[in-house]
């Protein structure tokens, strides 16, 4: 039998952490105290503004210095559905967000507070029993990780197999629709979104996903499934998770070795570009081969394994099955990109729900010139270079145009917004790394090798 210890119990309670708040009422109070605050903060910008002669937006009030790390302290607390949010915007988003909201979601991805030792105790009993340290030979007290829904600890079990063990924070999955909610209507109060967008459907789908995200049972069946579709591979390394400890607020799953992905930044250009075009790869086939795709690509889920050159893949919780149509839409578009022909890919993207007709019919030179752009890009002999980001800027300072004729402002289908994001957070870890990727041909092979059905 193991011992009846993860470590002692005195190295159990020697780390701190903050509690985080679990019932809703606590929940509520948090947001109403962050409302407040950056209602202040608000106050005494406008009156700032006034004084020398100025006249405030609403905007400029709200996204001051300190309502940007109000914001993003708060949140960062509150962990959940709310943080969740934050770091699926600046995924989606990447280049293209304000700097103060670039700012909100750099502190989101960074911070990581996580449970004091109470707190992560009464979960662990809840979920394995008042005995669960006699499972382990060892558990390790202190998260080696902290994210948005939960944290991961590393264990080792009597036979000696080591485990990354991860466990929910208390309350999450109960309060993900109340903050998601709290969160669109900060977003209403700030002014950052026009009355006239309908992001309805989008929260719904938000709500949905992340209380997916939240069912371990599920993130470990999803993780099976990858594991199978990926085995044998020489690219990847997919961990399996254990049934026996898993529970719906606990995930068990092999303890995979591995550096981050950032560390890449200094590994020489060949092992930067053979990783990226592993990823990249491993989207198309997702899109257009398995159609089921990890629409989450926080930095944080991907390591890579140094001994063997293989990267390792975590966190499953958003793994979604595709519907035909978004993969049919993405098929589409790329076509035409491929084709360039500026009228079939504004079509394409029109088609797809990117843009609504009208505003592409209203902003049509804007949006061509900007086709042209990529394509200009997209089209230059040899590997497309990642680290070049000079393009973002002219692509930025034309879209401004557009984005300011608030009639434009077109939400796509939801279910097309979580493929986005994973498309848009894959090609801005490239930019981290400055890879260079042959994308235009590693394109036209998926699209040969996997037509429509």
């Amino acid at each position: 039998m193991a011992r009846d210890t993860s470590d002692t119990d005195d190295e159990f309670e020697a780390y701190e952490g903050k509690a985080i708040p679990s019932g809703r009422g606590a929940r509520f109070t948090h947001f109403g105290a962050l409302a407040s605050g950056v209602a202040g903060g608000m106050l005494a910008e406008g009156a700032r503004r006034l004084a020398a002669g100025e006249r405030p937006r609403m905007r400029d009030m709200m996204l001051t210095p300190g309502n940007v790390m109000r914001v993003a302290d708060k949140l960062s607390h509150l962990r959940g559905a709310a943080m969740k949010l934050g770091q699926m915007v600046s995924m989606d988003a990447g280049d293209f967000l304000p700097p103060e909201l670039s700012a909100i979601m750099a502190r989101l991805r960074e911070n990581a507070d996580h449970m004091p030792p109470g707190q992560l105790n009464k979960v662990l009993i809840a979920e394995w029993g008042k005995g669960w340290r006699r499972q382990f030979t060892k558990f390790g007290p202190k998260p080696m990780a902290a994210a948005s829904i939960g944290q991961v600890h590393r264990a080792i079990l009597p036979d000696g197999r080591e485990l990354a063990i991860k466990v929910q924070y208390p309350g999450v999955a109960t309060s993900i629709d109340s903050d998601i909610d709290n969160v669109a209507t900060l977003l209403r109060i700030s002014g950052l979104l026009p009355k006239e967008l309908d992001i309805a459907p989008l929260l719904a789908e938000a709500k949905r996903q992340l209380h997916e995200e939240a069912d371990y049972q599920r993130e470990a069946a999803m993780m099976t499934r990858y594991a199978n579709l990926l085995e044998g591979e020489d690219s990847y390394l997919v961990p399996r998770p254990v049934e026996a400890l898993t529970t719906d607020k606990i995930l068990a799953m092999d303890f995979l070795p591995g550096e981050p992905i950032e560390a890449l930044e200094s590994a020489p250009q060949e092992v930067r570009d053979t990783a990226m075009e592993s990823l990249i790869g491993l989207v198309l086939r997702e899109l257009f081969e398995f159609g089921l795709m990890q629409t989450d690509p926080n930095f944080a889920n991907y390591r890579f394994d140094p001994e063997s050159g293989r990267l390792v893949l975590l966190d499953f919780g958003a793994t979604r099955e595709l519907a035909p149509d978004i993969v049919d839409a993405y098929r589409q578009m790329l076509r035409a990109g491929l084709g360039g022909d500026k009228a079939e890919i504004r079509a394409a993207a029109v088609a797809a729900g990117f843009m609504n007709d009208a505003a592409a019919r209203k902003h049509q030179v804007v949006v061509d010139d900007m086709i042209d752009v990529i394509l200009a890009e997209a089209n230059k002999p040899g590997k497309f270079d990642f680290g070049d980001r000079a393009f973002i800027g002219v692509l930025r300072e034309q879209g401004m145009s557009v984005a300011e004729d608030r009639e434009a402002w077109h939400l796509p289908p939801a279910e097309m917004v979580f493929v986005q994001r994973k498309i848009s957070g894959t090609a801005l870890l490239a930019a981290r790394l400055k890879a260079r990727v042959d994308v235009r041909g590693m394109i036209a092979d998926a699209l040969e090798r996997y037509p429509a059905g």
